[in-house]
């Protein structure tokens, strides 16, 4: 049963101390005003050293902020929070791909993916939203039920834990280890724009985190409407959750279209701001056997995506438990490359990572409602140990 909901004003219930790591400039500015911690006339000096200290040095005590008062570090501590998340679980792939199953509140679960060796150094694969509304046939994340949206700062939160786990404070400059950010974690990210986009207006600050926003790519399944504000506010690259190039097929694929058709779609990609050359949309296209990898939907897609800037990464299918999709054949998906190739679109085929931990596209799935993944092994475990 498909669920139909309109996500673009729910906000997230969450409550307690303000964590400040979620804040824009702005936000902390009159936070600190709001809170009397400092008068008007100096939040903006106070707000960069704190910024600093926060998006640079990834401090998580006010105490630990020596160039601030220790009067003034108090009423921060008594008004705001630093507190990075709880890890529930840190995997480790064979492949050195890394799962983090965090913990944002009580009830709250949702994973974020390093995966070393993408883009420039690694990329970070960071969820949106407690679980999904679009019901993705071939998605494991899919399957889990929308619990809420995520804040700016539980988004943000993933890119720290990420970094305390790398030991990337104070934020470098050069050889980073994490230079890349995707949203194509749990969730549609059109559907909570206003936080994705300040999460992202705090990571791409030049004083802290410092990441490019042209090295921070939206994969989105097609929320037409929110493409344009998505560009305008975000500057971010754009990704499209593709994987059918008919209505037909991709009503069952990603029952979204049903609502945005693939004419809608193109249109608003075609007028997503920025778009070029230079900043090409990638077309994300899971290859599943016998329903969607022949010959003819490979020249269909060429046709579907002519005159738009673009790349196709092909995604071989990702196993999760109870799927009923199979992985294309290597040589089908080779076939498959070659002919949007010799067509003119880069069309790499992504090496599948972190399958082994479920941590592959699509794989996404917090154990929130379940029995976690930790203490479900270790039951299997020990039946196999039994029999």
């Amino acid at each position: 049963m498909s669920l139909s909901l309109d996500l673009t004003r729910t906000t997230a219930a969450v409550t307690g101390p303000v964590n400040l790591a979620g804040l824009t400039r702005a936000g902390l500015r009159q936070a600190l005003v709001d809170a009397g911690v400092c008068p008007p006339e100096k939040a903006k000096m106070r707000a960069t050293q704190i910024w600093g200290w926060i998006h640079h040095h990834g401090v998580t005590d006010f105490a630990l902020m020596s160039n601030v008062a220790k009067d003034m570090q108090a009423k921060l501590a008594e008004a705001f929070t630093l507190a990075r998340p709880e890890i529930v679980e840190r995997q480790v792939s064979k492949d050195g791909t890394r799962k983090y199953l965090i913990r944002t509140a009580p009830g709250i679960e949702v994973e974020a993916v390093y995966i070393p060796d993408v883009g420039r150094a690694g990329a970070l694969c960071v969820s949106s939203q407690v679980g999904c509304t679009l019901n993705c046939t071939f998605c494991h994340t899919g399957t889990q039920k929308l619990v809420r949206n995520l804040t700016a700062a539980e988004i943000v939160a993933q890119v720290q834990v990420c970094r305390d786990d790398l030991g990337e404070w104070p934020s470098p400059m050069e050889d980073r280890r994490l230079s890349n950010i995707v949203f194509m974690g749990m969730g549609e990210p059109l559907y909570n724009l206003d936080h994705v986009a300040d999460a992202i207006e705090i990571i791409s600050d030049p004083e802290g985190i410092a990441l490019s926003r042209r090295r921070m790519t939206v994969s989105t399944s097609g929320v037409v409407p929110q493409l344009g504000p998505l560009g305008d506010r975000t500057q971010a690259m754009l990704a499209i959750s593709l994987h059918a190039t008919n209505d037909a097929l991709r009503d069952v694929l990603v029952p979204l279209n049903k609502k945005y058709n693939l004419e809608a779609l193109m249109a608003g990609i075609r007028a997503y701001p920025g778009l070029s050359n230079a900043r090409r949309v990638t077309f994300e296209y899971v290859m599943l056997k016998g329903v969607n990898d022949s010959p003819d939907e490979a020249r269909a897609l060429v046709k579907l995506i002519e005159g738009i800037p673009a790349k196709v990464n092909l995604i071989p299918f990702n196993p999760w438990p109870g799927t009923d999709y199979q992985c294309s054949d290597w040589g089908t998906i080779e076939r498959f490359a070659a002919i949007l190739n010799k067509a003119g679109f880069a069309s790499p085929i992504r090496t599948p990572r972190g399958r082994d931990i479920l941590a592959a596209c699509g794989q996404l799935k917090s154990e929130s409602e379940k029995v976690r993944a930790s203490a479900l092994r270790k039951a299997e475990q020990t039946t196999v140990e039994a029999a």
